[in-house]
């Protein structure tokens, strides 16, 4: 079954009762019992939920888990849910290797939660394997990755830092919330978990807070469900709705926010007024081949430093019309800021910190060419 398809009928068949098209919103705490124990699969919804299994199963498939085989996926009440999930597989002594360009929030949870109650972290630089394999300690159990990453776009070699966690003994994470299962499925290059907020591209409309974990293991499965229920940071149903709805239209909404982002990178990188663009899909990129190897078209975000400093980058964001100063990213709307001063303000003056005078944009599907104008004209 192609991607299209499984986005619109994954775990979403016709309810049986009514024979509704949509997966109904089960708005319910609990469920009624034949017998002590006996039910229909259901007796609490922090436990279970229909809503929620059905966004389960769509993203197992989606990311391109067999459920029959004992993996899929854990849906959370946000990405950052999902990480924290993740950090309970840890035990105190544990030591996580982090990107030297991660998620402001993935740093904050390690390096301020985990880190001041004895788990150990350190930052290497992903896009070099043989700085990865040089961080690695004997305690190491994670090593996690974003590619591309946030906010510098860069992009890591999966397979090669796959092999070298598994040489470690460690668990290999991807967080694939930029790229979204529809461009690349980190499962296939040797991810053990695969981590989406899916409050960005698979919602897609700014309007809900998700996340999920998916993994083709059936123990670290069973293991992930077991401590959704013990810690409780699942999503409601109307939650686990509004995703569904979003990724219906994943795949069409994608290709727009592709085609926008290259037409944009483009214009951003011939104008005089840019210092450097950064987007894998430019030749120029570091990354751009192996962006190729690994991903089917190159993503919806660009980060850009206007020249003129940290001064320029503030005018910037505050000048334009369409591209909404705010946080966050993937909604069919266009976005802008400064991670700096927004996103990523809990790594200033660590070793992950981001130049000041960089600008983040999560391109959306507008018409390309009432994009490339707004920005044009903040710029001045």
């Amino acid at each position: 079954m192609k991607f299209e398809t499984k986005a619109i009928h994954a775990g979403q068949d016709p309810e049986p009762t009514t024979g509704a098209v949509v997966v109904p919103i089960f708005a319910t705490s609990t469920y009624a019992q034949d017998a002590p124990g006996k039910h229909a699969g259901y007796d609490y919804s922090r436990t279970d939920n229909p809503t929620r299994s059905a966004l389960q199963t769509a993203l197992a498939a989606l990311e391109g888990v067999d459920e029959a085989s004992g993996g899929g996926a854990t849906a959370t009440a946000s990405g950052m849910a999902a990480a924290s999930l993740l950090g309970y597989t840890l035990k105190v002594g544990d030591h996580v290797l982090l990107p030297d360009d991660a998620y402001g929030g993935t740093f904050r949870f390690f390096a301020r939660v985990l880190g001041e109650q004895g788990f150990a972290w350190s930052v290497a630089k992903a896009t070099d394997p043989a700085a990865v394999a040089a961080a690695i300690r004997p305690n190491t159990k994670l090593v996690w990755l974003e590619t591309p990453s946030n906010p510098l776009l860069r992009i890591a070699d999966m397979k090669a830092i796959s092999a070298i966690a598994h040489d470690a003994g460690a668990r290999f994470v991807v967080d694939n919330t930029f790229a979204t299962p529809y461009l690349q499925r980190p499962l296939d290059f040797g991810a053990d978990v695969v981590l989406h907020s899916t409050t960005k591209y698979l919602g897609g409309h700014s309007d809900v807070v998700g996340g999920g974990l998916v993994t083709r293991d059936p123990e670290l499965h069973e293991r992930l469900r077991f401590l959704q229920n013990a810690a409780g940071p699942v999503p409601g149903p109307f939650d686990a709705f509004l995703v569904l709805r979003g990724i219906k239209t994943l795949a069409v909404r994608m290709e727009r926010h592709c085609a926008n982002a290259m037409a944009i990178a483009e214009f951003l990188a011939a104008d005089a007024r840019v210092a450097e663009v950064m987007y894998p899909g430019l030749t120029s990129h570091p990354d751009h081949a192996l962006a190729h190897r690994q991903m089917d078209a190159f993503g919806g975000m660009v980060s850009f430093r206007p020249k003129g400093g940290a001064e320029a980058a503030h005018r910037l964001v505050e000048r334009t019309e369409l591209f909404f100063l705010a946080e966050s990213l993937g909604g069919v709307e266009s976005l802008i800021e400064v991670p700096a001063a927004m996103t990523h303000m809990s790594v200033v003056g660590t070793a992950l910190q981001v130049p000041d005078d960089l600008v983040r944009v999560s391109v959306g599907i507008e018409h390309v060419d009432d994009l490339i104008g707004d920005l044009d004209r903040a710029m001045g």
